[in-house]
């Protein structure tokens, strides 16, 4: 499944992996015309690149891809998770650190949702992570007006059908009540659009808080709201398996040489 060095490949794959934007996003910005290989603007993603041509995206040049990174955010409510924003809100990228290298998030938290968000490097990353068919889940807590039983939330482990749209299954727990409102942890697989929101709307239930504690191994301890903590290479390595293992192996130190063999002289016996 991995491209070696230097072999063709589509420029939307090429650019994703380089952290630009993801498939899609890179798609856009072919059809948008700002993106460029040596000096010819692209109409089409499936255009093949080796990564030995000039690539420049909205006049900036991209360098070569740089091995897959990954950090932990505890991102703010109030942000959207999106580098380009027609109403011009403050957005996750607008507050991430100046020396944290081109970045893409995996998965979204919506506008009114703190807690965890995974960012990386590597398009490509973000695309697989972000899958259904890998197995991480997505574990929230939730606050919420109104009142529900734990039957009640079982009910959703079979899944449910919203406005026409099917969520899968998903596991809830009644934490405790406060008040007017309950607290619950949940755990999903997907994590549609407005996902919790929408399926405890049909419990009676109005969220008024929500928080990504987890997604996949990755959690947000050790984490102060705002903060960022890029994720080990070996952890990253364990996490992820044979896939990427390659890709993740340090460099070689420049200049460091294997260890020479030592020869053992022979001596002479005396006659």
């Amino acid at each position: 499944m991995d491209v070696k060095k230097n072999e063709p490949q589509r420029i939307a794959k090429w650019l994703a992996r380089a952290g630009v934007a993801s498939r899609r996003g890179v798609e856009r910005l072919i059809a948008a015309r700002k993106v460029e290989v040596d000096g010819k603007v692209l109409e089409t993603p499936a255009f093949l690149v080796t990564g030995r041509e000039d690539i420049r995206v909205e006049g900036k040049k991209i360098g070569p891809h740089e091995p897959p990174r990954m950090w932990r955010y505890y991102q703010p409510k109030g942000l959207i998770t999106t580098s380009r924003d027609p109403e011009r809100r403050v957005s996750v990228f607008d507050k991430l650190p100046k020396d944290l290298p081109r970045v893409i998030s995996i998965g979204r938290l919506d506008i009114n949702t703190e807690g965890l968000l995974l960012l990386t490097n590597d398009g490509e990353l973000a695309r697989q992570l972000e899958l259904p068919a890998t197995g991480w889940t997505r574990r929230y807590r939730v606050r919420a007006f109104g009142a529900v039983t734990q039957e009640r939330l079982d009910t959703l482990q079979g899944g449910i059908r919203v406005d026409g749209i099917k969520y899968g299954a998903i596991t809830a727990t009644l934490e405790k009540k406060q008040g007017d409102n309950v607290w619950l942890t949940m755990i999903l697989r997907e994590g549609k659009n407005r996902e919790i929101k929408n399926v405890l709307g049909t419990l009676g239930l109005e969220v008024n808080r929500l928080i990504r504690t987890s997604y996949g191994p990755f959690t947000l301890t050790g984490l102060e709201t705002g903060a960022i903590v890029e994720v080990p290479r070996k952890i990253l390595r364990d996490q992820l398996g044979a896939l990427w293992s390659d890709k993740l192996k340090p460099a070689p130190r420049p200049g460091r040489r294997a260890p020479e063999k030592k020869h053992h002289a022979h001596r002479r016996r005396k006659p």
